[in-house]
């Protein structure tokens, strides 16, 4: 299959940390920082206020990063900047999670 031409795909969102990250590493060496973000805001579609919620997957690799997702605590409200893709590529699965490139830790609401 040939590769897809570049397309946008950034995704900024802001969440709670929630339970706590797990490191593990790369067969070439580097570190991934996985973390769960569950996120709650209130978003207004077709003029109707909505409530809308998920909790994603975020990945964050290398040392820098990987090290900054390892240090945050259950509770912690981030703003993540990253793009989606596939949580793994079997066959049938569609899964997404975001793979961060910045992690911002955010005061309390």
């Amino acid at each position: 299959m040939a590769a897809a031409p570049l397309l946008d795909n950034c995704l900024i969102i802001a969440g709670w940390v929630t339970g706590s990250s797990q490191t593990r590493y790369s067969p070439a060496g580097f570190p991934i920082t996985r973390f769960l973000l569950e996120h709650h805001s209130r978003q207004v579609e077709v003029s109707i206020p909505r409530e809308a919620r998920c909790r994603i997957l975020v990945l964050a690799c290398g040392e820098t990063l990987a090290g900054s997702a390892q240090a945050l605590s259950p509770g912690t409200l981030v703003r993540v900047r990253g793009f989606l893709s596939r949580a793994d590529y079997r066959q049938g699965e569609n899964r997404l999670v975001v793979h961060a490139e910045h992690i911002e830790t955010l005061e309390p609401l």
